[in-house]
Parts: structure tokens; C-alpha cells; sequence
């Protein structure tokens, strides 16, 4: 690089120390906040990235304070070597819902078909740094997935999807007919 002196206008094509420190420095600060937002943007792939079998527990609720409240929860969790499936409905005339207007619950242990139905519908989500905000207002889906790995920061999941996430709420509601 050739620096230029500024009282002749003539460069030395030598770069001094101080300058090598600064365009260093400068190099090394740049690559710390591209690799920060990098990993702050991460974003994990279910059955690529999380193995299914790490998986441990998964919650898919909705809930609105609208005229009439609503409560809906799908839980899916391991339990020994078994996946098991727990679903509450709660509806009432006040808001908040509590446990005293559960009108459906149960829980029920999946098959071998359908924990790989399970399977087929959240591989390929997508899963992210949890964000826990109460913001928007809106009612939901929030669905959370807590793995062997998670570091209880990668929980907060998405359908790869629209077809998957609607192809999971019906199962889901079979599975609460049981």
C-alpha cells in the first residue's frame, strides 16, 4: 500500500505500523459483527440439523381472550423409550382461562405409526432462537421444541410449510378423539 505523505503529496510505499494496526484492527472488528449477526440468524432444520430421536418435548398452543376465550394445547413428549400425546381444551365466558374450564383433555401413548406420522409432519420446520414476547395479541400457534442440544435458546419452532402445519392440527385433533 503506499501511504502519502501529507505535507509533499508524495507517498513512501512504506505502510507504518501504526496504519498495519488500524487496517488490522478494523479487519478484526468487522469479522466479529458479521459472525455475531450470523449467529444470532441461525436457523436449525428438524430431521437435518435436530435429530428426530433428540427431540423431547414439543408444545403447539393457541389462546385468545376474544368473545368466547379460547385454550388449546398440544403436547408431545418422551417418556422412557415412548412418545406420548396430551391435549387440553379450555373454554369459559372470562378471561383468563384457568384449569377449572378444561372442557377436553387426555393423554394418550403413539403408536410406531404415528410417531413417524409425527415425524414426517415437523421434519423440516424450522427452528430458531426463542423469542418470548407477549406484543402482537394474536392467538397463536406459539410452538416451542426442546431437544438434546437446544441450550435453552433454540426451542422456538415454525412448519416447514403451511400444508405440514394444518396437516399437524388435524392430527392432532384425531389423536384427541381417541
Amino acid at each position: 500500500m503506499n501511504i502519502t505523505d501529507k505535507t509533499t503529496g508524495k507517498g513512501n510505499g512504506i505502510m507504518t505500523p501504526k496504519v498495519t494496526v488500524l487496517i488490522a484492527a478494523a479487519v478484526i472488528i468487522a469479522a466479529v459483527v458479521c459472525l455475531g449477526f450470523a449467529k444470532n440468524k441461525r436457523e436449525l432444520t428438524v430431521a437435518t440439523d435436530i435429530p428426530m430421536d433428540k427431540i423431547t418435548e414439543f408444545y403447539y398452543t393457541e389462546s385468545s381472550s376474544a368473545n368466547p376465550p379460547y385454550y388449546q394445547r398440544y403436547r408431545f413428549y418422551t417418556e422412557g423409550d415412548s412418545l406420548w400425546f396430551y391435549h387440553e381444551t379450555r373454554q369459559g365466558s372470562h378471561w383468563p382461562l384457568t384449569e377449572k374450564d378444561v372442557t377436553k383433555q387426555g393423554t394418550v401413548q403413539l403408536t410406531q405409526q404415528q410417531i413417524q406420522q409425527f415425524s414426517q409432519l415437523v421434519a423440516g420446520g424450522r427452528v430458531t432462537k426463542r423469542t418470548d414476547t407477549d406484543e402482537s395479541g394474536d392467538k397463536g400457534p406459539w410452538m416451542y421444541i426442546y431437544w438434546d442440544g437446544d441450550k435453552g435458546m433454540y426451542q422456538q419452532f415454525s412448519f416447514a410449510d403451511y400444508s405440514a402445519q394444518s396437516g399437524f392440527e388435524s392430527f392432532c385433533r384425531q389423536l384427541g378423539d381417541i
